[in-house]
């Protein structure tokens, strides 16, 4: 990956300065910081949520994918990506029902099948991390590099630095908090590139602007595979393999998630039941919004302004630029400028970092607690394991850097990267499902499944490169219909593999108690604090005494995850898993069906009423989105921010009270 000056408006001082000042600035703000409860409420978590789903590649590569197919890519990038969020409401729930004091979803492997099975699902997990890791900073280091001239493998090193500190200094509270501020910033520069995009810039003129300028250039560079070679439809034939592509690889990324980058079983562990769910509802409702609404900003106004003179790459993009990310890049600084660059540096910083964090106290979970403390150390104390956590999230800073600088260095771009990355991996997602929700699976099945799904994913993608391309290279292997044989193969593969051995041979004897034994301590304090008068359980137990919720005694006695777990509290779980599964199913159904399906077998290519109001509904979707992550979460809050307000308020004056007090006494003696 050469660098890239077209885009070249900002200093490298600026470079270093982003780079190392924010994430110091960070950690010098979270060092009040440390642990998170389990009482983080709904909307921070849906901050949290939006913050760690929106890395690099979600800017980058939704602009990406729609200066190559159009409008439509920006909505299945979107689509494909956030179907997850609302599966995890479903199984946000069944952890709690299962295993309500594990860390880790390992922890759930090694309580049912033990060491074998619980390495390799770790061994999983890190190719996960490390994979989408290095993307982050391949992102992140590219911009950095075409708007500065920073050094690539300077940035590669440089970003995580701060990170790393802040991570260390606040752990997983400071991971949330630092989600809120990430959040927010995301949100103010989004408004502020779209209303200057449509409102203000005289390049594209409006929404009727952008409208003919993409008409144009429909007729100048048609989009392959698109009704009419228009960038204003969704029938893209392209488009639709890529939000493919972008389901079995986002499935991949969130359910082995305890070493991806965005700690979604983390978030899930770090809340109640009726939290999670609210949380990932929200999270999913308020993330789709992001690349919907940047890709139509900054991604069709690359489109539009490749043929302009001052846009930074003449005659537009080419391919290793295009794969690199550079269509949002450019599209900045063609419409803003050395001012747009820096702010579209802030903002990508800002995911970088942000995504990085999550990543990084997934990791040190994982290393932590399901290898030195499993394997090594099961009787380590609780602050060996904190100093072992510290010691893995520093060494991930360097792991992470060394493997983003080794992709460029073989000339492996985030393109290829993004498309490739399910094939490893998605095979394991299937066993690692039916793990959490099917008792009869057995270890056999969740080991062969999951290696067997990525040997179909690999022998596909390299066939398919192979019979459709005639050779094999990074060129051939990173196209779309490579790519797509291999994340589906390994997918759908891994979950039938396991599913067929599993019913051939079922586990009729598993019940979930073992699932439910992991982390003692945790339970021994919970069932200590709820015996504690004053405790807000104590309160709870008078009214749960009340005669309303009846669970049936024989239905209790054969559900083995009944175990330890009060009715009342077993029938709430039953109603918030029977909620986030009704509500996840319809909002998938609406995202993935209703919207795009009839839009893509109808043919239709947009008029420009119909575009003007795509591209208002996409920025109402981001207010909507703003208020979840950024406004609702301070009115969670307010009680607490109202303390502190009035405890500052006092500690200032009540100090000049003491003041006077003492220099009157001292003037009287």
């Amino acid at each position: 990956m050469s660098s890239s000056t077209g885009a070249e408006v900002l200093t490298q001082g600026t470079g270093y300065g982003v780079v190392l000042g924010i994430g110091f600035v960070f950690a010098i703000i979270m060092m009040g910081f440390n642990t998170a409860s389990r009482s983080v409420k709904p909307g921070l978590i849906a901050s949290g949520i939006v913050s760690a789903w929106t890395w690099a590649a979600t800017l980058l590569q939704s602009s990406t994918v729609t200066y190559e197919y159009g409008l439509c890519a920006g909505y299945y990038y979107a689509a494909g990506a956030t179907i997850q969020i609302f599966f995890m409401a479903i199984l946000a729930v069944r952890v709690k029902q299962i295993a309500p004091y594990c860390h880790t979803f390992l922890e759930i492997v090694h309580a049912r099948y033990g060491n074998t099975a619980h390495f390799m699902f770790a061994t999983f997990g890190l190719v996960v991390n490390l994979i989408v890791s290095s993307m982050l900073l391949l992102g992140g280091s590219a911009v950095v590099n075409a708007f500065t001239g920073m050094n690539i493998y300077a940035a590669n090193f440089l970003i995580p630095l701060g990170v790393c500190v802040y991570v260390i200094l606040g752990g997983l509270r400071a991971t949330f908090l630092c989600d809120y501020s990430h959040t927010l910033i995301l949100m103010i520069l989004i408004f502020y590139f779209f209303f200057w995009t449509y409102t203000k810039a005289e390049l594209i003129g409006g929404f009727e602007g952008m409208y003919n300028l993409l008409q144009q250039a429909s007729i100048d560079r048609p989009v392959a595979g698109n009704q009419d070679g228009s960038y204003l439809t969704l029938k893209s034939n392209y488009g639709l393999t890529f939000m493919i592509i972008q389901i079995s690889g986002g499935f991949g990324t969130v359910m082995l998630d305890q070493a991806r980058y965005l700690g979604y079983w983390q978030r899930a562990i770090a809340s109640e039941a009726k939290t999670a769910v609210q949380a990932y509802l929200m999270g999913g409702i308020a993330w789709f919004a992001v690349p919907l609404t940047f890709s139509s900003i900054m991604g069709l106004a690359a489109v539009a302004l490749a043929n302009k003179p001052s846009f930074p790459y003449p005659g537009g993009l080419t391919a290793a630029e295009i794969n690199a990310g550079l269509a949002a890049p450019a599209g900045v600084v063609t419409l803003l400028g050395s001012g747009g660059a820096a702010a579209m540096l802030i903002l990508l910083f800002m995911a970088v970092t942000s995504a990085a964090s999550s990543e990084m106290i997934a990791t040190s979970s994982i290393l932590t607690f399901d290898l030195y403390q499993i394997h090594f150390k099961p009787d380590a104390s609780p602050e060996s394991l904190i100093r072992v956590s510290h010691i893995m999230v520093a060494v991930w800073a360097l792991v992470m850097s060394c493997v983003a600088s080794l992709w460029i260095g073989i000339g492996v771009s985030l393109n290829w990267l993004f498309l490739f990355s399910g094939t490893l991996f998605t095979g394991a997602v299937g066993p690692v499902i039916f793990t959490v929700v099917w008792r009869q699976q057995t270890k056999e099945a969740a080991i062969s499944g999951a290696l067997g799904g990525v040997v179909v994913g690999i022998i596909a993608w390299l066939a398919v490169a192979k019979t459709y391309y005639g050779e094999l290279t990074i060129a051939t292997t990173g196209l779309m219909y490579p790519n797509l044989a291999g994340n589906l193969g390994a997918c759908c593969s891994g979950a039938i593999i396991s599913a067929v051995v599993t019913l051939v041979k079922p586990d009729n004897e598993f019940d979930w108690s073992a699932t439910k034994r992991i982390n003692p301590q945790a339970r021994k304090m919970d069932r200590k604090q709820a015996t504690l008068p004053d405790s807000a359980s104590g309160s709870d137990s008078v009214e749960k005494e009340k005669p309303g919720v009846t669970v049936d005694v024989l239905a209790l006695a054969k559900d083995d995850i009944m175990i330890d777990v009060p009715a009342e509290e077993y029938a709430e779980l039953q109603k918030s898993l029977k909620i986030a599964t009704w509500a996840s199913l319809t909002l998938i159904f609406i995202v993935l069906f209703l919207i795009p399906i009839p839009m893509f077998l109808s043919h239709y290519v947009f008029s420009l009423n119909f575009f003007r109001g795509w591209v208002i509904i996409c920025v109402m979707w981001l207010f909507v989105a703003a208020s979840i992550t950024s406004i609702l979460p301070l009115w969670e809050s307010r009680a607490a921010i109202k303390d502190i307000f009035l405890g500052i308020v006092r500690d200032i004056f009540g100090s000049e009270a003491r003041k006077g007090v003492i220099a009157s006494s001292n003037t009287d003696a």
